[in-house]
């Protein structure tokens, strides 16, 4: 999962708390997607680890709204930097030491998709955002295929 999947919406520092919000320069909110506090509920609740690749330009950004977003303590793993998510998926799986067969990623750009595809990570599509429902969804038919046991 990378920080642009969790948020939507166009932004630029400096972030600050007003109002119980995180708003960027132009006092645009900066939000996780609607369903993604439950996500993350339900993997901390079921002890899934979790990690961020984030290809950013900006990568002190991303990590200043993961901790403003109070959110960081959830991800056991970040790769955040301006590289190909091929880079990122071998951090991942080096530090982590699991296959690429036992992760699951979603994210919002195809690109991205099918880079990390072809390392055989199950790679999920998410153009509007991630839901719930397609979350537990792609988690059944994973754990189904018994490829969550693998390491």
């Amino acid at each position: 999962m990378r920080v642009p999947t969790l948020m939507l919406v166009v932004i630029s520092p400096p972030f600050r708390w007003r109002n119980e919000r995180v708003v960027d320069r132009a006092s645009r909110e900066v939000r996780l997607y609607d369903d993604v506090t439950s996500i993350l509920d339900h993997c901390d609740d079921h002890s899934i680890p979790m990690a961020l690749a984030s290809r950013t330009e900006q990568p002190s950004w991303a990590r200043e709204l993961i901790e403003l977003l109070s959110i960081n303590h959830r991800f056991a793993f970040a790769e955040i930097y301006p590289s190909s998510k091929l880079r990122h998926f071998a951090a991942l799986s080096e530090s982590s030491g699991l296959e690429y067969s036992s992760m699951v990623f979603f994210d919002d750009e195809m690109r991205n998709i099918n880079e990390v595809s072809s390392l055989g990570v199950t790679s999920i599509h998410v153009p509007d955002g991630i839901t719930a429902g397609l979350f537990h969804n792609t988690l059944r038919k994973f754990e189904n295929q018994g490829n969550a046991s693998r390491h």
